[in-house]
């Protein structure tokens, strides 16, 4: 069972960017990695998906597509989400997981917090 650990999430003012990661205990290769946020009082959302292989093409939610960019490291079982131009609506626990979402269990996601 691979493990799933999500980082980088803090507090920022809008207009700012984080960048979060998720590492994996074990390989990612031939998993299509998505990113996911759950906000306060709500469902956990798709935010976009990277293939593998990764040939060029990233898949992105319309409300981030522009300011969120998925890159992924598979030589270092690592998936990262750069976030820029941060609003308050990006308020939410983010998380990592293999694109079905039913092969490893969720980790415990990472906290950002959009606010002036």
């Amino acid at each position: 069972q691979v493990k799933l650990v999500e980082s980088g999430g803090g507090l920022v003012q809008p207009g700012e960017s984080l960048r979060l990661s998720c590492a994996a205990s074990g390989s990612i290769w031939g998993y299509a990695m998505g990113w996911y946020l759950q906000a306060p009082g709500k469902q956990r959302e798709w935010v976009g998906t990277i293939p593998s292989p990764y040939v060029g093409t990233v898949f992105y939610a319309d409300s981030v597509k522009g300011r969120f960019t998925i890159s992924r490291d598979d030589a270092k079982n690592e998936v990262h989400l750069y976030m820029n131009n941060l609003k308050p609506e990006d308020t939410a626990v983010y998380y990592c997981n293999e694109v079905t979402a039913l092969t490893w269990a969720w980790g415990q996601g990472t906290q950002v917090n959009v606010s002036s």
